[in-house]
């Protein structure tokens, strides 16, 4: 079976191998077993049930939870060649006839369908006089009701176990944790199924979190190296996403906003104009995004604090579908923990719903402050440990400092009690630094013994202690008091002095950095003007087609093409992601684009001029050799050409011990008359220095010899 699995893979996706646990997972599928999958997203889900799919006789129902991501997926398999077909409320009824008719003749293989249209009577009663293959579930964390995305109609699937006891099924998501794997499980009375959890691990992607300082102007900072990417950008009110959108395209940065609270129509256009352009930018609250099937967005970025580690895992994790280098950025302030505790404390819901969520935004608030390994602390909240830091996250890159703020936050911490726990953090602030303004005489606050005690730090120092202190729990929020701060329960122990507190330093010029990490640029300069000749065709052929640009092939392949150069139809259809019916129907373009494309090559003298430049700069020939994408065979022999033209001296080009180049000087002079032939002497220095070094010292002495 896994043969036949593997041809299909290849002939029909244009893959080479399975990752992961593939292989496996459609192994147990297509025999007729149950499987729960835990897979980050762009892991390759979809081909866990797409590949059984075909694999098995019968037609495979697909539970998908968005009509946006539903028509992506039958778009990309109609272009696979793979019959599948979407059945949702925007069909006609004749459509939804036409459909039903097909699914009678056994012309379609994939079935995708809303939870709420399965589950009805009629539904069900039509798939039993089907021979069905596979239920595939996909997004099944939706039936948690802890989760943030809970859709009820999950909570009735379920009964596809008693109503299709002999049909496999099999339960997808990206995002749950222990608890929710277990509901996952109970609800759908998935006991028997052998689950596969993969690693949440996305190491594409570069993570970075800062603290809010004019956060308009830092985002501008993140965005000015990656103009012509595609990003989401995350905001939590409606009004905010209006206006940074709008911000956003007064900087020259094509963006637009996506809400709940536009029409349907309006939200349909801005979905498919972000799908089918390139290098938009989606200004969104968390209306946006679990059908999103993007996978060439480059960035994700928060202007807000999400709700939750399984919310920002999710968000962040819509960049780098494709696996290519993305960015999760995000800035935070106070203010975003006292809106969200607020909006929780108003939200419907029994006090244990809320305390889950209360412990899910602490969570969240610690990856903010946390002073080791971003990824490490993000994969321990999902019960995974990474042995070793990533190396790919700001902490990591930018390294930590921390300091001992025991007796600062002592003094933080009794004016908020000395004050009468009522107060913000600005009003604090200002007794802190000994501040003469009304409100501070208006309540007599200059009369408390912390009233200037704070001056040894600076305003903006106050208030990210402040913030840190809510998020290490040892100050709350008063939600009732409007936001105020007062003690909590476990700061006593800081009090009475039996701890000490160490708080990470914030680092501003670092964190702005706006070129820290290798998401900003896929491809080289020289390469660029190929790589726009193959996105343009893309385009060109998605608008024919009707389907958005990745569907015709995604950025990971356009980019093994541009780096393999293909020269022929066999070439390209070893090619990631070059199947059968896309190597039929596009392969002869992109080949004609590739051999017709203009890139830019250097001439031997821009070649020389450049490694003449490199060598001066101190790079050794392999150094050069990497730089300049050629053999070190030919760094040396451009070397000897550059010496012997006196553009270079033999120390800037070798980098040899004294003794051993006064050795090789000594055997080509120990004669009389021409310098002898590096034939001659290549015995003599075997397995000592490449053959190419005495060309390079020959070069230099003949070159003196001509003075």
């Amino acid at each position: 079976m896994l043969d036949q699995a593997q041809r299909i893979l290849k002939d029909v996706f244009g893959y080479d191998a399975f990752r992961g646990n593939q292989a496996a997972i459609i192994e147990r599928v297509a025999s007729g077993g149950d499987a729960l999958v835990l897979m980050p997203t762009g892991g390759g889900k979809s081909l866990c049930y797409q590949v059984p799919a075909l694999l098995r006789e019968g037609l495979t129902v697909v539970v998908s939870p968005l009509i946006a991501l539903m028509e992506d997926q039958v778009a990309t398999l109609d272009e696979l060649g793979v019959p599948a077909v979407a059945l949702n409320s925007m069909l006609e009824a004749d459509a939804q006839r036409e459909i039903a008719e097909r699914i009678r003749r056994k012309e379609i293989k994939l079935l995708y369908l809303a939870p709420e249209r399965l589950v009805q009577p009629r539904m069900l009663a039509f798939l039993q006089r089907l021979e069905i293959a596979l239920f595939a579930i996909d997004e099944a964390h939706c039936v948690s009701q802890w989760g943030h995305d809970f859709r009820p109609e999950y909570l009735q699937l379920g009964q596809l176990a008693e109503l299709f006891p002999q049909v496999p099924r099999i339960a997808l998501t990206a995002t749950a944790d222990k608890r929710t794997r277990e509901e996952i499980v109970r609800r759908l009375h998935l006991q028997d199924a052998e689950r596969f959890l993969s690693s949440f691990d996305r190491p594409n992607i570069f993570y970075r979190i800062l603290p809010k300082d004019q956060p308009r102007k830092q985002l501008l900072g993140f965005l000015a190296e990656r103009r012509g990417d595609a990003g989401i950008v995350y905001c939590l009110s409606r009004k905010k996403v209006e206006e940074v959108a709008e911000f956003l395209c007064a900087q020259g940065f094509p963006a637009l906003p996506y809400h709940a609270g536009l029409s349907n129509e309006l939200r349909g256009y801005h979905q498919k104009r972000f799908l089918n352009e390139e290098g938009l930018i989606m200004v969104a609250t968390i209306a946006f995004g679990m059908g999103i099937d993007k996978p060439n967005v480059r960035f994700v970025a928060h202007l807000d604090l999400p709700k939750s580690l399984e919310a920002y895992y999710q968000e962040t994790g819509r960049a780098g579908r494709d696996g290519l280098p993305a960015d999760a950025w995000m800035a935070y302030g106070l203010q975003d923990v006292v809106f969200l505790k607020q909006m929780l404390a108003n939200s419907e819901g029994d006090e244990q719903h809320k305390r889950v969520e209360l412990h899910k935004l602490d969570a969240m608030l610690a990856l903010c402050e946390e002073t080791r390994c971003r990824r490490q602390a993000l994969l321990a909240y999902f019960d995974e440990v990474l042995d070793q830091p990533c190396g790919h996250c700001d902490n990591c890159i930018d390294g930590v400092q921390t300091w001992d703020a025991t007796e600062p936050a002592r003094q933080a911490l009794s004016a908020i009690y000395r004050s009468g726990q009522r107060y913000g953090v600005g009003h604090l602030v200002d007794i802190l630094l000994g501040k003469d303004n009304e409100k501070i005489r208006s309540f007599g606050h200059q009369q408390l013994s912390v009233f200037g005690v704070g001056k040894a730090l600076s305003e903006g120092e106050w208030r990210t202690l402040f913030r840190q202190l809510v998020a290490r729990g040892l100050a709350d929020v008063d939600l009732e008091g409007f936001g105020g701060l007062r003690l909590s329960e476990s700061c006593r122990p800081l009090l009475r002095g039996d701890v000490r507190l160490e708080l990470r330093r914030e680092i501003p010029s670092k964190a702005a950095k706006p070129g820290a990490s290798p998401a900003s640029s896929l491809v080289r300069g020289e390469e660029r003007e190929t790589w726009e000749t193959l996105r343009a065709l893309r385009r060109k052929l998605a608008e024919e087609h009707g389907v958005p640009p990745y569907v015709i092939f995604p950025d990971a392949t356009l980019l093994e093409m541009l780096r393999s150069n293909p020269r022929s139809l066999a070439d390209m259809a070893r090619v990631s992601g070059v199947g059968a019916r896309k190597l039929e129907r596009y392969g002869q373009a992109f080949l004609d684009a590739l051999q017709g494309a203009t890139a830019p090559v250097r001439s031997a003298g821009d070649l020389r001029h450049e490694l003449v430049s490199l060598a001066r700069a101190g790079m050794t020939p392999a150094q050069i050799a990497r730089q300049l994408d050629c053999t070190e065979k030919n760094v040396y022999a451009m070397l000897a050409e550059a010496i012997a033209e006196q553009q270079l001296s033999l120390e800037q080009a070798l980098d040899l011990p004294e003794a051993l180049l006064e050795e090789i000087q000594a055997a080509f002079l120990d004669g009389e008359g021409e310098l002898p032939a590096v034939a001659e002497l290549a015995p003599r220095f075997a397995g000592r220095v490449p053959e190419a070094v005495l060309f390079c010292v020959r070069a230099a002495l003949q070159a003196e010899f001509e003075l």
